[in-house]
């Protein structure tokens, strides 16, 4: 059987010659991929008339206020209702209609006020009573004296109130179940006006406008964590990143030692979480009420509730143990090849200890993410709240012509609705409009997913290629360091900026497409969850599946393409081409180095994230005595702790993707040295003598794999 090795070389490009005016990236370079360069120029000019058009019609305030049947909002400073915050329904019962559903909205008029009722009352017995001054609160102002048929018809007074408390600045009745019965104010049943109900109707329809604010409920209480919290998190970051800083610079001097802490107290932090979770099982297992599964109780936004199930520590344990069995596999079949990775990341460590500067290029990359996530997140947030307060004809009578038909409050009263449809009223549904604008604010939303991910893909790609132009700079130096050119990150960013703008964003518009296309697909597959048609499931199951690898084959494709094009300043096609057939024709190499340098990496990110996650965890659950004063007050601490851990991860997956550029950078320098050139004097290798000891030793390895 033939070797991957014995394959001729002409199905991957020929080897490279020998240059004697080669000395690392070319200077001498013209632009490329100018027509790319253009398109995403007028990309980003676009994206900027988005914002500015989604800045004009949006209005977050729409987002922040409850509106009452006239479109005002509720609680708004310098308004009539700037001490009425809360929102009240005059009939309840109507969002139990279908039509919640369709409009988003509850059919009954609503209005703002100072507080919530606190007593139950009816408009037949209050009216005649010492309770009608408090009752009146909760009527439309300046109402005249109508029989109480009218009042009721037109909705000028609620036919009931019932003892509520806010919730979402929104008045929900006071449910209390006695003795296993449901009751409010002690009543099982009340009279609405019209008729004799239950109360069991009036949860129902509480249910059917609480399904509506659940989301909005869990977004504001996360923002609300968030906005207490961020003082802590930003700590919590800077700490990452200066432990992150520390770690790179110690790998400098103690790259073995310290590379051989991280394997192994990897390994003894999953272990000590297995025997943790084991021991919060096995106390749990004996208490009544902890062995309720996960699925009985359903998904609650406290966590905590899940962390008194036994089942919950079960799964932990369980992944944990699956976690070690996995690190402690690749570690036994890579323990060869992690001496080798260790050998390369030292060799890796002198490269960044003489361009340092390549150590806080992570920090303007992360500023540039920052402003690009801030951006797509400030325009998706306007696009959603842009539109005008559209009101609908609501009615009491199902059969209504004119019901649910766009109306305008201003002119209702002249117009013969409430002559045919008695009773009917111009209510305020939602926000939006008919204008062409309004009609596409779908499609808007489209165009602000892919130009924010173009905006995240082209900030990575300009981060990669610079770090490569410096790396090969260092390379191509024969004589360490002071053939190294002076201030190569610099050079080599104003490169890449100046004449590969053009690849940079060809290479991000193509990933860009693949996860516009994988975030579709998720859209679909939220949608199918309930469908019955299993081959549309599995054909959707596949197409996520083929995204998902195609878009992993593209990063590695840019990652390597972005580094050719640091060295000569070719197109992006061209850089592809070459890295991708240059690494064909080291293949085995690849296999011994990649992984292996890939997965020391990580480990180092999941140490550093976890050990800040867990300092977290024990701040904002207050099991740290010495600052539980300064822990502030939160609705689910998990908020602020998987920012924390997200976050880290993030920060200590840039700084370590400097070291990852390097190896890369360095291999495939590597390869080209080899081709170029076979260490004569008068075609010397550029290689250290420690890399090419290091190399020899996989060419050895990958030779007795064979």
């Amino acid at each position: 059987m033939a070797r991957k090795t014995d394959i001729p070389s002409i199905y991957y490009g020929e080897p490279r010659k020998f240059d004697p005016k080669f000395r690392g990236p070319v200077h001498n370079r013209s632009c490329t991929d100018v027509v790319c360069c253009v398109i995403f120029i007028i990309v980003i000019l676009g994206y900027i008339a988005l914002g500015t058009v989604a800045w004009i019609h949006g209005d977050p305030r729409k987002v922040a206020y409850p509106t009452d049947s006239h479109g005002q909002f509720c609680g708004q400073q310098d308004t009539p209702n700037a001490n009425k915050a809360i929102l009240f329904y005059f009939n309840m019962l109507k969002c139990a209609n279908p039509a919640v559903l369709i409009n988003l909205q509850c059919p009954t008029t609503q209005l703002c006020v100072s507080k919530c009722p606190d007593r139950f009352a009816t408009l037949r017995t209050a009216q005649n009573s010492t309770t009608w001054e408090y009752y009146k609160q909760f009527c439309k102002p300046g109402f005249g004296s109508k029989p109480i048929e009218e009042v009721i018809r037109d909705d000028d007074c609620p036919s009931m109130i019932v003892p509520s408390r806010p919730f979402l600045q929104r008045c929900f009745p006071d449910f209390i179940t006695r003795n296993g019965i449901l009751t409010v104010a002690n009543q099982t049943v009340f009279n609405d006006g019209l008729s004799v109900r239950s109360v069991n109707d009036l949860k129902d329809a509480a249910n059917g406008i609480s399904s509506l604010l659940n989301a909005k409920e869990f977004s504001l209480r996360i923002f609300e964590d968030y906005a207490n919290s961020w003082d802590w998190i930003l700590i919590a970051l800077v700490i990452t990143m200066v432990v992150s800083l520390l770690f790179i610079l110690l790998l400098r001097f103690t790259a073995g030692v310290l590379l051989w802490l991280i394997i192994f107290g990897v390994i003894a932090a999953v272990g000590y979480g297995i025997g943790h979770c084991y021991w919060e099982y096995s106390v749990l297992s004996g208490k009544p009420g902890a062995n309720v599964t996960i699925s009985d109780i359903g998904f609650q936004t406290d966590f905590s509730i899940y962390l008194k199930l036994s089942q919950t520590w079960l799964i932990f344990m369980i992944s944990l143990s699956m976690m070690e069995a996995i690190i402690v596999i690749m570690l036994i079949f890579l323990r060869k090849r992690l001496q080798i990775a260790i050998a390369l990341l030292k060799e890796g460590s002198k490269a960044i200890s003489y361009i340092m500067t390549t150590l806080l290029y992570p920090i303007f990359t992360f500023f540039l993410l920052s402003l690009c996530i801030a951006y797509g997140a400030v325009t998706a947030i306007l696009l959603a709240s842009s539109g005008n307060a559209v009101y609908k004809v609501t009615s009491a009578d199902d059969k209504c012509i004119y019901g649910n038909l766009t109306c305008n409050p201003k002119t209702f009263s002249a117009t013969n609705i409430t002559t045919v449809c008695p009773g009917s009223q111009c209510l305020f549904a939602f926000y939006g409009g008919e204008s062409t604008y309004h009609r596409y604010i779908f499609v808007l939303h489209l165009c602000n997913l892919f130009a924010f991910l173009w905006m995240v893909n082209f900030t990575i790609a300009l981060g990669q290629c610079t770090l490569a132009g410096a790396f090969a700079s260092y390379y191509w130096a024969l004589r360490k360091p002071r053939d190294i050119p002076s201030c190569p990150l610099l050079s080599s960013f104003c490169r890449a900026l100046r004449y590969h703008t053009g690849s940079l964003a060809f290479g991000a518009l193509i990933l860009s497409v693949i996860q516009t296309i994988r975030v579709v697909l998720e859209y679909l597959d939220h949608k199918l969850k309930g469908s019955q048609n299993a081959c549309a499931r599995f054909l959707l199951c596949c197409l996520k599946g083929c995204f998902w690898c195609l878009e992993h084959f593209i990063k590695f494709i840019n990652r390597n393409a972005y580094i050719m094009i640091a060295i000569y300043g070719k197109s992006f096609c061209t850089s592809s081409k070459d890295a991708f057939f240059l690494l064909m024709r080291n293949v085995v190499r690849v296999a011994v180095l990649d992984k292996a340098t890939d997965f020391l990496l990580f480990l180092g990110k999941l140490l550093i994230s976890g050990s800040v996650g867990l300092l977290a965890f024990f701040f904002f659950t207050r099991k740290l005595p010495v600052i539980q004063v300064e822990v502030p007050s939160l609705n689910y601490y998990w908020v602020p702790l998987l920012t924390v851990i997200f976050g880290s991860y993030m920060i200590a997956h840039g700084f370590f993707n400097v070291y990852s550029m390097c190896v890369d950078t360095l291999f495939l320098c590597f390869c080209e040295d080899l081709e170029r050139n076979d260490g004569s004097p008068s075609r010397p290798y550029y290689m250290s003598p420690g890399l090419r000891k290091i190399l020899h030793k996989a060419d050895s390895l990958a030779k007795s794999s064979l």
